[in-house]
């Protein structure tokens, strides 16, 4: 029996994203570019007064990329589990999307130091999508997307297992 392509998982985008202001904000702009070799990298403003932070609204307090192309989000995943050890948390994966933490870029294979960039750590947000979801997004003659066409917690962790090697632990381990 013929497997349906419309069920098959794909991931639709990876996006990086660093945050902190002033000379931080600087420094995370540096890092990102280094990480991707992409100079497309989009300056987020806050829109929130904290003070705690040194935060108020309209100043820049962080910054992204994101990638689309599939092997280099590939590449980029595998380097990224290695550098927290081929792990993942179970709580960090929900619907349509996981999420996690490398909390130092020099952990990462094949990223040196740089003196200017200091030591800095950065998030990676996975968007996951099946066939169809362009139904959903386009502007002229939407359709619906049935709710069965969301990418499950379960179906994401056989992905990840499956395509970068890695180990989905319990919540409360470490």
């Amino acid at each position: 029996m013929k497997d349906n392509k419309m069920r098959e998982i794909e991931i639709e985008k990876m996006i990086l994203h660093c945050g902190g202001t002033d000379e931080k904000h600087e420094k995370s702009i540096a890092l990102l570019e280094l990480i991707t070799g992409n100079k497309k990298v989009y300056k987020v403003q806050s829109t929130r007064r904290i003070p705690t932070f040194g935060i108020s609204p309209g100043k820049k307090s962080g910054c992204k990329v994101t990638l689309r192309d599939k092997e280099q989000i590939l590449e980029l995943l595998k380097r990224f589990f290695a550098a927290n050890d081929n792990e993942i948390k179970k709580k960090k994966i929900t619907e349509n999307q996981a999420c996690f933490g490398v909390h130092e870029y020099i952990e990462v294979p094949g990223l040196e130091y740089k003196r200017d960039i200091g030591i800095l750590g950065f998030e990676v947000m996975l968007v996951f999508k099946r066939k169809g979801k362009r139904v959903k997004m386009k502007k002229i003659k939407r359709g619906s997307y049935p709710k069965r066409q969301n990418v499950t917690k379960e179906e994401i962790i056989e992905f990840l297992i499956k395509s970068t090697g890695v180990e989905v632990t319990e919540n409360d381990s470490k």
